[in-house]
């Protein structure tokens, strides 16, 4: 029995074994008031252990209630604990909150106004219209992602799972994200770990992400292997193909797997040998030039039999886009659709340097890549998606109104199957179960609960989204605008976007 399992369970066990060993001598006036307290803890304990909607309780039995009871606090403390912010954390706790409240479908209504500082530089809003439209159906917030070359055109949700890779989740949480993505009919990106066996489970629709390492149709010598793509790649769950440039949290960046952590599963999904560091290397092997790119993505296209084929990537080089810009207008292939990863996203470990300082953030990658299409009178050929610090309905609203046609939230589906953003992820001791490969720990993780969460927190998100379109006067996303978003500048201005960003016009860079 491991140390981590002996801490976990301590306490509860002590209380066990106390109140057994007890019994025989309750009758002593100074024991009985021990042994009866330690007899409730042990069946907290053990309710905690059978429950199936905390997974911290699951895995904390007893020890666990501290984190709910102390949020039962109101108001003050747990004002502190939900809503403030924490420069520790990536993500602020109000974040957090919202995520959680609407993975649970409890109201998160707020009165007495809010919380943020409006003449603060940096807010933004939505401008509402003295004659706000109907509510539309959120269900009814989708596109058709597949270009003319494309010959199995895909409709996709507006609001997507993000990549993340069976191995840095857990299976139990795959299988939950991808059966909330089932029920509420949108996609789940694999991440480049290739597809699992718990991908399949609920059959929900999977955009498949290869990477440099090429998982799950790769050669023994870690190359390209076309035969196993296209056994794989025509499964009728496999909707949209991904090829990954680079990530927000680390473009420019390889991966390893280290061999110790490498299980027979994570093994036989990526197809690489155990004993045998996972390595992702930084660049693709199957091309080196913009033209050579294309010629891949046609191959990916046939070998999928004509599903929608693009790339995610984290502008960097601007130069070197144009470059895949220009190869696009000299071979005539276009990829059908292309994500956008800013670097302020990214869920899993990164160096601190990569973090920080390298990539370009999400809005100004996006509307650079917007604008080169645009100008290139490419756009209306290519969807775009936006991936990067995207959780609430503002989030979507800010990149769709920009040039993104749909948006991608890593985290904020993490949050709805239970993170709590511990940053424990690279221990292997996931408290919630979420991000390890411990048996034992992500048994907390209750599939089917989970699931309905994500669909709550899909549903909810956009039902959200909907609700700041009427009240804009726009009844589908697709009528979002740089003007109808504006952002304080300084304590005494506030502008459009449309007055803060330049838009090309259609064939502008062609014409000179």
């Amino acid at each position: 029995m491991s140390l981590s399992l002996l801490s976990r369970y301590a306490f509860f066990a002590a209380c066990v074994l106390f109140t057994l060993a007890s019994l025989p001598f309750i009758h002593h006036e100074w024991l009985w008031p021990f042994t009866l307290t330690t007899g409730i803890l042990s069946l907290i304990g053990l309710f905690d252990l059978l429950q199936q909607r905390h997974a911290v309780r699951r895995n904390y039995p007893i020890l666990g209630n501290i984190r709910y009871l102390v949020e039962a606090i109101r108001p003050e403390i747990r004002q502190y604990l939900l809503e403030s912010d924490s420069d520790a954390l990536p993500f602020s706790r109000a974040q957090r909150s919202l995520v959680y409240a609407r993975a649970k479908n409890e109201a998160s209504d707020k009165p007495f106004g809010t919380l943020i500082d409006v003449y603060e530089s940096g807010f933004e809003f939505i401008g509402h219209s003295m004659r706000p439209a109907p509510l539309a159906d959120p269900a009814s917030f989708r596109i058709i992602v597949g270009g003319p070359q494309c010959s199995q055109p895909y409709s996709a949700s507006i609001f997507n799972i993000s990549a993340m890779s069976f191995g840095s989740l857990s299976a139990n949480a795959i299988r939950a994200l991808n059966q909330g993505a089932k029920l509420g009919n949108f996609h789940h990106d694999t991440g480049e770990g290739s597809i699992s066996p718990y991908h399949r489970e609920h059959g929900g629709d999977l955009v498949w992400e290869l990477g440099s390492g090429y998982f799950g149709c790769r050669t023994p010598d870690g190359r390209f292997d076309p035969e196993r793509f296209a056994a794989q790649a025509r499964s009728p769950q496999v909707r949209m193909i991904e090829i990954k440039m680079s990530q927000g949290a680390k473009p420019g960046h390889g991966g390893i797997l280290p061999k110790h952590k490498v299980t027979q599963e994570i093994a036989e999904t990526r197809g690489v040998l155990m004993g045998e560091d996972c390595i992702s290397p930084s660049r693709h092997s199957a091309f080196s030039t913009p033209i050579e790119m294309m010629q891949f993505i046609a191959q990916l296209r046939e070998l999928s039999g004509g599903k929608p084929v693009g790339f995610k990537f984290c502008l960097g080089h601007p130069w070197e886009f144009m470059g895949i810009a220009k190869a696009m207008l000299e071979t005539g292939i276009l990829p059908d659709f292309i994500v956008v990863d800013g670097k302020e996203g990214g869920t899993g470990a990164a160096p601190v340097e990569f973090t920080d300082h390298i990539g370009v953030p999400l809005r100004e990658g996006l509307l650079f890549v917007h604008n080169t299409l645009v100008g290139l009178n490419l756009r209306d050929k290519i969807k775009l998606g936006a991936s990067g610090k995207i959780v609430s309905a503002f989030d979507i609203a800010s990149v769709l109104a920009i040039g993104a046609d749909w948006a991608n939230s890593a985290r904020g589906f993490m949050f709805a199957i239970g993170c709590i953003q511990s940053q424990s992820c690279h221990t292997n001791k996931c408290p919630t179960g979420v991000a390890t490969q411990d048996p034992l720990r992500q048994r907390a993780l209750v599939v089917p609960d989970k699931a309905q969460r994500v669909l709550n927190f899909h549903h909810n998100t956009l039902r959200a989204l909907a609700e700041m379109l009427a009240a804009a006067g726009l009844e589908h996303p697709a009528q979002l605008e740089a003007k109808h978003l504006v952002r304080r500048v300084s304590a005494t201005e506030i502008k459009l976007f449309s007055q803060m960003h330049v838009f090309l016009k259609p064939g502008e860079l062609l014409t000179g």
